[in-house]
Order: C-alpha cells, then structure tokens, then sequence
C-alpha cells in the first residue's frame, strides 16, 4: 500500500511540474479576460480605463514585471519572437498609423490576443483578421525565465486563492 501511494505522489508530481506553464499562461489569460469591455481611454492605465500600452503594462505588473509605458517602449525591449514561436503572454506588436510600434497587445494562444481597442475598448481580436495581418509588426517576450518566472509562479498561487481560474 505504502509503495502504491509513493508511486501515485510521485507521478503526481511528475505531471504538475511538466504542466505547470500551462498553469502559469492560464492565469495570464484569465486575469487579463477579466477585463474585457473596459472603456478605451487615451493614456488610461487603470480598470476605469486603458490604452493599448497602459493596459498591458498594467497587466505584466500584476505578475511583478515592470515595462515601459508605451508600445514603441515595449516593443524595443524584451526578447524578439517570430510569429511562429509565440508563446502566451508574449507580446505583440502593430503599426496601425506610423511606421513603427503604434498598438500593443497580449497574446493568449490560437492566434488570438487581447488588447485595449480605440474604438470598442478592451476586446480579444484573431492576428489572422486582415487588419491584424497587415499591420503586424512582430512580438517580444518579457516572461522568459528567472524572476520572471518566479513572479508569475507566486501570482498562480495568488491567482488560485483569488478565484481568477
């Protein structure tokens, strides 16, 4: 009996700790869904309002990391990632009415992502919609190990206590 137990333990660990990124972008998602419907406002960071970069910034500093307050900001930092490798919570990046980084977004899998929209305020949109494709500029991603990885672990435990899943 003791070693039938060791065993279901054992191979009970083996499966949360192979599964636990899918944890940690579920509580990306589901934190971030929350928030869907909130108004769009020019330079808003907060619940009663977002832009595009206030709301991701707002977002990433939920799971302890800091970024910069616009998108050209953020899309000069953080770590380059094809289009192919996206990952969820990776950001992505459009050029809606300059040449460069002009609209931000979270990427949260099935090339979907969510973003605060100027016109119908925080929505999910699909990359692959003709809009999204033309102006796709390309991705960075901030969660790529290290403290990051620890911020995010401690808001899935956080997450849980919440009712965020």
């Amino acid at each position: 009996m003791k070693q039938w137990l060791a065993m279901v333990i054992v191979s009970l660990f083996v499966f949360l700790s192979g599964h636990y990124a899918f944890a940690e972008e579920l509580d990306i998602v589901a934190f971030s869904k929350q928030y869907v419907g909130v108004p769009y406002k020019w330079g808003g960071t907060t619940p009663k309002g977002f832009d595009c970069s206030g709301f991701v910034t707002y977002v990433y500093r939920e799971f302890g990391v800091s970024l910069p307050r616009t998108a050209e900001e953020q899309y000069q930092r953080g770590k380059k990632v094809s289009k192919e490798e996206l990952e969820v919570g990776d950001l992505v990046f459009f050029a809606t009415y300059k040449k460069t980084a002009s609209h931000a977004g979270i990427y949260i899998g099935h090339d979907k992502f969510i973003h605060a929209s100027s016109n119908k305020g925080v929505i999910i949109s699909d990359l692959d919609e003709s809009y999204w494709r033309k102006t796709y500029l390309g991705a960075r991603r901030y969660f790529d190990g290290g403290e990051e990885v620890a911020a995010l672990q401690s808001h899935n435990r956080l997450a849980l206590s919440n009712g965020w899943h």
